[in-house]
């Protein structure tokens, strides 16, 4: 009786996780082509005429589910604001809100998160926002030579789900008219993130 009992908890924690799972590929899907969606719309892309022409999709690496992993958020109390580079003489303003921490590909990281502090133009689809500028060591090769971005929602709990299946460039790894903000030396990971947008676009 015990043995049964046994089996039949270990398939509904199968069938649990299975379903997860299939939630989380979904929900990267249903982001990849939002995305994609905003690529193709003239008002909110930053893709040039010339690219209008062929453009199909962005380039994402298929979605991965070892690239969706648990993170430990930890509030900096004490924001400063400070000025950052970017791919122009712009100095755009933003404040550290916060460190993520996890493990990824068995080594510790931690990210920054940073926050807007003024709207200057920039090379994202939001001006005002939360986000986590990052390189790794696919940058220059398979990704965007300088990095990603991802966005960051203020989290309820110390503990989040941090998916790299929804990075993306940029603006100015399409568009050299747009200003963007270099990620600074302290999101620079020394893994190699296969998942999100790739550097190139899918043509016709």
């Amino acid at each position: 009786m015990y043995r049964l009992y046994f089996f039949i908890m270990v398939a509904l924690l199968v069938s649990c996780v299975n379903k997860e799972n299939e939630a989380a590929l979904a929900d990267i899907k249903a982001y990849h082509l939002e995305l994609n969606k905003q690529y193709a719309d003239r008002n909110e892309s930053p893709l040039t005429e010339e690219d209008f022409q062929t453009f199909r999709s962005l380039d994402f690496y298929p979605p991965n589910l070892d690239y969706r992993i648990k993170a430990r958020f930890e509030l900096n109390g004490y924001p400063i604001p400070m000025e950052f580079s970017t791919t122009t003489d712009r100095k755009p303003i933003y404040q550290k809100y916060g460190t993520l921490f996890f493990n990824i590909d068995g080594k510790d990281c931690q990210l920054s998160v940073f926050e807007s502090v003024d709207n200057g133009k920039e090379g994202t689809p939001t001006e005002s926002f939360m986000f986590i500028p990052f390189t790794d060591l696919t940058n220059g090769d398979e990704t965007y030579g300088g990095g990603r971005y991802m966005d960051f929602e203020a989290p309820t709990t110390e503990e989040i789900i941090l998916d790299f299946n929804k990075n993306y460039n940029p603006y100015c790894a399409y568009n050299h008219d747009y200003s963007c903000t270099i990620p600074p030396k302290e999101n620079n990971l020394q893994v190699a993130i296969k998942a999100g947008v790739k550097k190139s676009l899918i043509t016709q």
